[in-house]
C-alpha cells in the first residue's frame, strides 16, 4: 500500500513539474527569499524556520534567506513588491495576497491544515463557560488578518448572533496567538481565540497556566496555513520547492527535526479552490468585500 501511494505521489510530482515547465517564466532569483506571517513571537519564528531554511538550501541547491516582517500586511506587500519569493500564510492572508497580486500561487500545506481549528479560551474567573457567555465580556483576537485568530472565530461568533462591535464590552488585537493566551492568563482580557497548534504547543511546553485558563470551545474544521509563491517566480523553481516539501518524511530522523518545528506530520498539494471557503467566510464576516476587493 505504501509503495502504491509513493508511486502515485511521484507520478503527481512528474505532472506538476511538466505543467510548471510548460508554463514557465525566467524569473529565477539567486537567493530564495522566504518570509512568514508573524503569528508567534519573533524568536519562535526564527527558531522554527532556521532548520527549514537549511533543508531547502540543500534540496534546491541555492541560498535561502528568511526575512522577518513586522505584521501580516507586510508579508502581502513584500510578495506584491517582489521583495520575497515564498511566504508562509494563513488562509485569509493567502486570499488577501491573491487579491493584491492577482497571481500569488498556493503551493503546499501541512496535512493538518486541511482540517484546522481555532480554540476559544477564557480565564477561569471570567464566568465564561460557553460562547454565548462572551456577551458583555472583554475579548482578544490575534492579528486583524489572522485566519485562526480573527476571521474564523469572528465568523463562528456571528453564526450564533454575537457581533464583537456590538456585543463585547471591549475587544482588542494581541497581534499573535501566544500573546492572546498570555493576555487571558494575566486577566488582561476575560477570553480570546487562537489557533489550535499554538495552544497545544503552549500546553505541552508548560507555558500556559491551566489553573487560570480553560478551553471553552473548539471550532469546526477549515482550511488554513499554506506556503504561497509569488506569481512571477520561475516554474521550474516552484516545482523544486513543492518537490522538497513533499519529500519530507516523518520517519526520517533528520526530516523529523524540521517537521516537528513546523508542527507537520506531512504535506499535501494546495490549490486555489481550497481557499474558496475562507474567502466566503471573510465576506460573511465583513472583512472582505463581495467581489474580492480588500
Amino acid at each position: 500500500m505504501r509503495r502504491a501511494l509513493r508511486s502515485v505521489r511521484w507520478a503527481l510530482l512528474a505532472g506538476i513539474f511538466f505543467h510548471f515547465v510548460q508554463t514557465g517564466s525566467a524569473d529565477t532569483p539567486k537567493v530564495l527569499r522566504v518570509t512568514a506571517i508573524p503569528d508567534e513571537v519573533p524568536t519562535e519564528l526564527l527558531r522554527k524556520n532556521k532548520p527549514l531554511v537549511r533543508y531547502l538550501e540543500k534540496q534546491l541547491g541555492m541560498k535561502v534567506k528568511f526575512i522577518p516582517v513586522v505584521d501580516y500586511a507586510a508579508t502581502v506587500e513584500a510578495l506584491a513588491a517582489k521583495k520575497v519569493d515564498l511566504a508562509w500564510y494563513g488562509g485569509f492572508t493567502h486570499v488577501q495576497a491573491r487579491k493584491r497580486t492577482g497571481n500569488a500561487i498556493a503551493l503546499i500545506m501541512r496535512l493538518s491544515d486541511a482540517d484546522f481549528h481555532s480554540k476559544f479560551i477564557a480565564h477561569k474567573d471570567s464566568g465564561v463557560r460557553r460562547l454565548k457567555d462572551l456577551k458583555g465580556k472583554t475579548f482578544a483576537f490575534g492579528s486583524v488578518s489572522s485566519t485562526s485568530g480573527h476571521l474564523m472565530p469572528r465568523y463562528f461568533l456571528q453564526k450564533i448572533g454575537l457581533i464583537p462591535e456590538r456585543d463585547f464590552k471591549k475587544f482588542s488585537f494581541s497581534g499573535a496567538h501566544d500573546a492572546t493566551a498570555k493576555w487571558v492568563e494575566a486577566g488582561q482580557v476575560q477570553a480570546g481565540a487562537l489557533n489550535e497548534a499554538v495552544w497545544d504547543r503552549l500546553v505541552q511546553a508548560g507555558k500556559v497556566d491551566l489553573s487560570k485558563v480553560k478551553v471553552i470551545w473548539t471550532t469546526p474544521g477549515y482550511v488554513d496555513y499554506n506556503w504561497t509563491a509569488r506569481g512571477g517566480l520561475d516554474r521550474r523553481l516552484i516545482s523544486k520547492i513543492v518537490h522538497a516539501f513533499l519529500r519530507l518524511d516523518y520517519a526520517n530522523p533528520e526530516h523529523r527535526k524540521v517537521m516537528d518545528l513546523q508542527r507537520a506530520k506531512g504535506y499535501l498539494l494546495a490549490t486555489e479552490d481550497d481557499f474558496a471557503g475562507i474567502e466566503s467566510a471573510a465576506i460573511a464576516a465583513g472583512l472582505l468585500r463581495k467581489g474580492g476587493s480588500l
